[in-house]
C-alpha cells in the first residue's frame, strides 16, 4: 500500500515537473524575437503580392483592350501621373490632411460621447430597454441619410461634417462597448464586489478592463463609420470654403470626368483608412489580446 502511494506521488510529481517545464517553455518561445525573414514571408510579401496582382490585372485590362475606353478605365500609369502632379503642385498632402483631421476629431468627439453612454446603456436595464433598439438602428442606418438634415440645420461648414461623423461612429462605440460589459463573467463582477470595487470604481476597475476586447473591436468600426460618415459628406456638401478633402476630390473627378482623378481620390481613401487601422486599430488590438494570452508571438 505504501509502496503503491509513494508511485502515485512520484507519477504526480513527475506530470507537474512536465507541466512546469511545458509552462517554461512557452514562456521561453515567447522571449525570441521573431526574425525579420519571417515577419517579412508572413505579413509583408502577402499584400505586397495582392497589390502587384491586382496592379497586373488591371494593366492587362487595358493593354489588352478589354476595357479600351480611358474614360472609363484609365492606365496605372495615368492615375499615377496625377498622383504625382497633385504632390510637386504640393497639392496631395493638403488633399488628405484635410480629411484625416476631420475624421480623427470627429471620430475623438465620438469616442468622448459613445464611451460614457455606452456604460450607461450597459449598466442601466430601464435606459438599455429604452435606447437600445434606438442605437443598433441608427447603426444600421446608411451614413448618407444624415447629409442632407446636418446641411439644412448647420449649414456647409465643419460642424456639419462633425455632426455626420459623430451620428455615425457614436452608435458603434456604444453598442460595441455594451458587447463588451455584456461579456464580462459575472464572476469577475461579483469578485470586485467582494474586494470593495463597486460603483464607479468597479466600472474602472473590472467592467472596462474586462470589456476591452469588445470596446476595441467598437472602436474599430467606429472609426470606419467615421471614415466612411466623412467621405459621404465631403462628396455631397462640397463648398469652396470647406476647403479640397479627398471626397471633395472624388467629386471633383466625377465632375470633370476625370476618371485618373477619381480613381486616384479612391486609392487615397482606400490607402488612408488602412493606415489608420494598422498604426493604431490594430496594435491596440494585438496589445489587449497580449495582455489575455490570446496572442502568442511565434
Amino acid at each position: 500500500m505504501a509502496s503503491t502511494d509513494s508511485t502515485t506521488v512520484a507519477k504526480d510529481g513527475n506530470d507537474l515537473a512536465g507541466l512546469e517545464a511545458g509552462l517554461d517553455a512557452l514562456e521561453s518561445r515567447q522571449a525570441y524575437r521573431t526574425p525579420f525573414r519571417q515577419t517579412f514571408v508572413q505579413k509583408i510579401l502577402p499584400p505586397v503580392l495582392a497589390v502587384a496582382l491586382v496592379l497586373a490585372v488591371w494593366q492587362a485590362l487595358v493593354s489588352f483592350k478589354v476595357v479600351d475606353d480611358p474614360t472609363k478605365l484609365p492606365a496605372p500609369s495615368a492615375v499615377w501621373d496625377v498622383v504625382q502632379t497633385a504632390w510637386l503642385q504640393g497639392e496631395l498632402l493638403g488633399y488628405i490632411w484635410t480629411s484625416v483631421s476631420r475624421g480623427l476629431l470627429g471620430f475623438l468627439f465620438a469616442l468622448l460621447i459613445g464611451t460614457p453612454l455606452g456604460l450607461i446603456v450597459a449598466r442601466v436595464k430601464f435606459i438599455r430597454a429604452a435606447i437600445g433598439p434606438i442605437l443598433s438602428g441608427l447603426q444600421s442606418l446608411p451614413s448618407v441619410a444624415w447629409v442632407p438634415p446636418a446641411v439644412i440645420w448647420l449649414g456647409l461648414n465643419n460642424s456639419m461634417m462633425y455632426a455626420v461623423i459623430l451620428l455615425g461612429a457614436v452608435p458603434s462605440i456604444a453598442n460595441g462597448l455594451v458587447s463588451g460589459v455584456d461579456q464580462v463573467p459575472p464572476l469577475f463582477l461579483r469578485a470586485g464586489r467582494t474586494l470593495g470595487a463597486t460603483g464607479l470604481k468597479g466600472t474602472w476597475h473590472i467592467v472596462l478592463p474586462a470589456a476591452l476586447p469588445g470596446y476595441v473591436a467598437g472602436l474599430k468600426q467606429g472609426w470606419a463609420f467615421s471614415w466612411r460618415s466623412l467621405m459621404a459628406a465631403e462628396i455631397i456638401a462640397s463648398f469652396p470654403d470647406l476647403g479640397v478633402g479627398l471626397g471633395q476630390l472624388l467629386e471633383n473627378g466625377r465632375n470633370a470626368s476625370d476618371m485618373a482623378m477619381v480613381f486616384e481620390a479612391i486609392l487615397l481613401i482606400l490607402i488612408v483608412g488602412i493606415a489608420i487601422d494598422l498604426l493604431i486599430f490594430s496594435p491596440l488590438e494585438r496589445w489587449v489580446l497580449r495582455s489575455r494570452g490570446l496572442l502568442v508571438k511565434n
